[in-house]
């Protein structure tokens, strides 16, 4: 029997507002139309998604497979946030020209930047392809049958697919492998850093404030797409031209007010709606607390090394950004699922999902999917744990550790394929040199001594004064002979005579293990999302975020945090005036920054009460991925750029509450402030369309009056 079809349940149910969802951008034609219609949208469902024409899709790219990005001049302009660009400005930084500190904005196509590996890829078009993936995949099946035969459907299927020479396909699992989409996609590879502010306004408030609001970050940077003469993508080349787009967002100058619509276009990467209850009550109370104390103690060394030294802040600012965020936002999500009293209200849920079962009929078929996700979770909660902390004691937070995995892998490969040696011996060293790029060897040991005894009770920090991985030379010297000679060195190197039986034990045991007990939960969450669905036909289901890209729809709106406690939606330029603290790595304000605001010189950027703008807040449902989104109005204009969720509300990737998930945006009059007023760069400005909707509109009102 094949799996069932879900999106024919759906078609039928009216909602006035729906708000919470993500949403696949070609079946929005229908429900999705009129909910946004009902917030204020004027845009069509072909505004949005269009294959045959132009439509707002064609200007939201995948930004390097981590965030978004949106074209926004037809020359091929890119906006994306500052930390999503992070890596790329920090690459061309150095002590003499330090981009991150001071900012960096190419005044002519000839100085903006190549970044070697950066890609952005846009949606060309979208196809369910269920029927043909789940094509002889029947329920007596076992998971790895299942799983196979899915595979190999998807692969006959891609490679048949008609599409360009410069194309790629790609299909993807939704509703846990309920439906199937196939999607070509376009990938260019020449993407140049145009501008991007410096830390003190991109980063502004740093750790203390991320997840926080009020902010008051302009979280953005540029770049831009270049292509061939015949406008398809191409490697980097002096020859390449800016791109032009099939659509280009233009830019709203008219700013936004309370119960505005605004529609975020971008590519989530991970959320887990519909887990059991005790799937969140595992991953707030044990999961989540685990990795935050190694986090935590990691952010510790980095944090006081960063203030002590340029030279390490430079290395470091990216990899501390990466680590401190998840920190952070598993704090916040915590916090969330308490305030929300979301575990028990699942739980209340799954009381309504049980009686459904019994009132259809279905209680024989699905009543044993809960009480068999407490059994599988209560035997998977150890190892899951373990596992994660070896990813974050040797792959996330140590760079040694992370060396010697990377050398047990080199090593692995070319035991079982001696013919592969030099191909190998080039990724290693290329890996290494990569490390030791951002790498200081104090720092790395001060975290080590740190983090270790998360893992293990033998913490030798000895070996940093033997090995030869603290070196680039010594390091790749070891990577130097025959494989029998480099198999030799390696081992008898300290640090990886200390590292490989863990790394034994997590390839031979600990993964194993997890993989055993993680695949029955995955096979039953699949059956679990089946039984909702007939149980529960009436309940809206939008499908998981799974890095595919997503419309979600809401309205501008202020949030209540906690008792007697209120945030407006808006914050202003005056909020970096009083947060700011002379030399203070989050708080500092850059002189010119300051002189604009004394000076009220805010150019056409200020709003009807003579302030610039800086962030708001939505209750747009996002997720990360969703970093560096447009956020559009009802007309279809560029208002504001996502960057960011409140602290509370990170819990909406497990469960969504309407009352504190709140998405943060840069307002774009204050991206459009900094670019003119601040850096000067008045002809990209020149590049965009700026325009009015709001006094247009309040216009042809007075004409008809």
């Amino acid at each position: 029997m094949k799996f069932i079809k879900i999106l024919l349940l759906f078609i039928t149910l009216q909602v006035s507002a729906q708000q919470g969802g993500m949403w696949i951008p070609s079946l929005l034609e229908g429900m999705n139309e009129q909910e946004m219609a009902n917030l204020g949208s004027k845009l069509t469902a072909k505004d949005i998604y269009d294959v045959n024409n132009s439509s707002l899709k064609d200007a939201i790219g995948h930004f390097n497979g981590g965030c978004t990005s949106e074209v926004i001049s037809p020359k091929g302009l890119i906006l994306t946030n500052h930390h999503c660009g992070y890596s790329q400005i920090q690459s061309h930084s150095s002590l003499e020209n330090d981009y991150l500190k001071d900012g960096f904005w190419a005044m002519s196509l000839e100085e903006e930047l190549p970044n070697p590996g950066l890609f952005i890829e846009f949606i060309v078009r979208i196809e369910d392809v269920t029927t043909q993936v789940l094509n002889g995949v029947t329920e007596d099946m076992t998971e790895k049958e299942k799983q196979s035969a899915i595979s190999k459907n998807s692969n006959a299927l891609e490679a048949e697919v008609q599409k360009e020479a410069w194309q790629d396909t790609k299909i993807k699992s939704f509703y846990k492998g309920n439906q199937y989409f196939l999607f070509v996609t376009e990938r260019f590879n020449d993407i140049r850093l145009v501008g991007a502010p410096p830390s003190s306004i991109g980063k502004f408030g740093s750790d203390t404030d991320n997840w926080v609001f009020p902010r008051h970050t302009g979280d953005f940077s540029m770049f831009r797409i270049y292509a061939d003469k015949n406008n398809r993508p191409a490697e980097y080349s002096k020859d390449n031209v800016p791109y032009k787009p099939k659509h280009f967002l233009p830019i709203s100058l008219d700013g936004i007010e309370e119960g505005d619509f605004t529609m975020v276009f971008g590519f989530p990467g991970t959320t887990d709606e519909y887990l059991p209850a005790v799937a969140i009550e595992h991953i707030t109370k044990a999961y989540n607390p685990s990795n935050i104390a190694i986090r935590e103690a990691a952010l510790k060394v980095i944090d006081a090394k960063m203030k002590e030294s340029d030279e390490v802040r430079i290395k470091y600012a990216s990899k501390q950004a990466r680590i401190a965020n998840a920190w952070k936002k598993w704090i916040g999500e915590n916090l969330g699922i308490e305030k929300s009293n979301a575990i028990e209200e699942r739980r209340a849920f799954e009381a309504t999902f049980k009686k459904a079962l019994k009132e259809k009929g279905l209680e024989t078929k699905y009543g044993n999917i809960l009480p068999e996700f407490d059994v599988l979770y209560e035997n998977f909660a150890d190892i899951n744990i373990k596992r994660r902390s070896f990813i974050e004691v040797f792959l996330v937070t140590n760079e040694l550790m992370n060396m010697t995995f990377r050398t047990y892998q080199f090593e692995q490969a070319i035991k079982n394929n001696p013919d592969i040696f030099d191909k190998a011996k080039a990724s290693i060293e290329g890996t290494i040199t990569g490390i030791h790029k951002n790498y200081d060897v104090n720092v790395d040991k001060g975290v080590f001594e740190s983090v270790m005894p998360f893992y293990t009770n033998n913490v030798d920090v000895s070996i940093y004064n033997n090995t030869a991985f603290t070196s680039l030379d010594t390091a790749l010297k070891l990577f130097e002979g025959t494989p029998e000679e480099v198999i030799e060195k390696l081992n008898n190197d300290p640090a990886y005579a200390y590292a490989k039986p863990m790394i034994d034990e997590f390839y031979n045991t600990i993964n194993p293990e997890f993989e055993a007990k993680n695949e029955p939960i995955t096979a039953l969450q699949t059956e679990y999302m089946t039984a909702l669905m007939k149980a529960l036909p009436n309940e809206r289901y939008f499908p998981d975020a799974n890095g595919t890209l997503r419309v979600t729809y809401g309205q501008v709106r202020g949030y209540s945090p906690r008792d007697a406690v209120y945030y407006s939606p808006v914050s202003y330029l005056d909020g970096v005036i009083e947060k700011y603290i002379p030399g203070d790595y989050e708080f500092d304000v850059p002189q010119k920054l300051i002189d604009l605001y004394e000076a009220k010189d805010y150019g056409p950027y200020a709003d009807a009460n003579g302030k610039v703008p800086v962030c708001f807040l939505g209750t747009n449902h996002t997720t990360g991925g969703n970093s560096g989104s447009p956020t559009i109005d009802a007309h279809g204009n560029l208002i504001g750029l996502n960057f960011d969720r409140v602290w509370e509300g990170t819990m909406s990737d497990m469960y969504y509450d309407p009352e504190i998930c709140r998405n943060i945006m840069v307002d774009l009059r204050y991206v459009l402030f900094i670019v003119d007023k601040y850096a000067g760069a008045k002809h990209l400005i020149d590049e965009m369309e700026l325009v009015h909707p709001k006094k247009a509109k309040s216009k042809q009102k007075n004409k008809k009056n």
